[in-house]
């Protein structure tokens, strides 16, 4: 099995001047967990319609940029990955992707846990969230979701496992990424979508709860039908009920 040579992590985003700099920062924190020492990392701001200073934040923080005006995510991400497969030109055996969103903090050992996975011989690594930052008159309901969220495939015997797909937490390697066709041109759903093009071409797919990504629980979503647009309906059933 071909070992992982570089890492290229990819953030789509659309008007995120105010948020950018703690996910780069914390992407950064993770690319310095001893792990990660020997490993090539590039991270890629797919810059998607951004009339704000998201290009200059991320250039500020040291990403390369992909520019586009799609406003669609799955096109975003797609661009985001073809220009750091391009940047890295290397073989992509030996290129994983890690995907994760503007308004999110990894933890320091998301990187170092999804290449350890990537060596032990998975294709794909789809971990959860965790929201943060909400209003407190939403403590209550975000706590009820947070529980049913959790409680969420527990049953099928594999306490790790979970049915979640969300961008802002998978990675995949590259050659497999490749093969099944890559992020479709999707408004939303393009992370599930290309999770199950995975399955669907046998390829090696770990579901873990490890790791969980920090997500903002902000109720003015970016992505229709999101998770944000989640929370945000969540929100708007506890309005209607007072």
């Amino acid at each position: 099995m071909t070992g992982i040579a570089a890492v290229a992590v990819v953030i789509p985003a659309h008007n995120e001047q105010a948020l950018l700099p703690v996910a780069l920062e914390a992407v950064a924190r993770s690319a310095r967990h001893p792990a990660m020492v020997s490993t090539e990392l590039i991270v890629v701001v797919a810059a998607d319609a951004c009339t704000d200073a998201t290009r200059s934040v991320a250039a500020q923080g040291g990403a390369l940029i992909a520019p586009l005006r799609s406003r669609n995510p799955g096109r975003a991400r797609a661009v985001g990955t073809s220009l750091a497969l391009r940047t890295l030109g290397l073989d992509p055996a030996t290129v994983w992707i890690a995907s994760t969103d503007a308004d999110s903090e990894v933890p320091s050992r998301w990187l170092a846990h999804q290449r350890a996975r990537a060596e032990e011989g998975w294709d794909a690594v789809v971990g959860t969230v965790r929201p943060q930052g909400w209003h407190p008159g939403l403590t209550e309901v975000i706590r009820d979701h947070i529980r049913e969220y959790d409680s969420v495939g527990r049953c099928s015997g594999r306490p790790d496992d979970h049915p979640h797909v969300h961008g802002a937490n998978l990675g995949v390697r590259a050659d497999a990424y490749l093969r099944c066709g890559g992020y479709p041109a999707l408004a939303t759903g393009e992370d599930r979508a290309l999770v199950a093009a995975l399955r669907t071409t046998g390829h090696r797919v770990l579901r873990t709860r490890r790791f969980p990504v920090l997500t903002s629980a902000r109720l003015s979503a970016r992505a229709r039908d999101g998770y944000g647009d989640h929370l945000g309906r969540l929100a708007e059933r506890v309005r209607t009920l007072d």
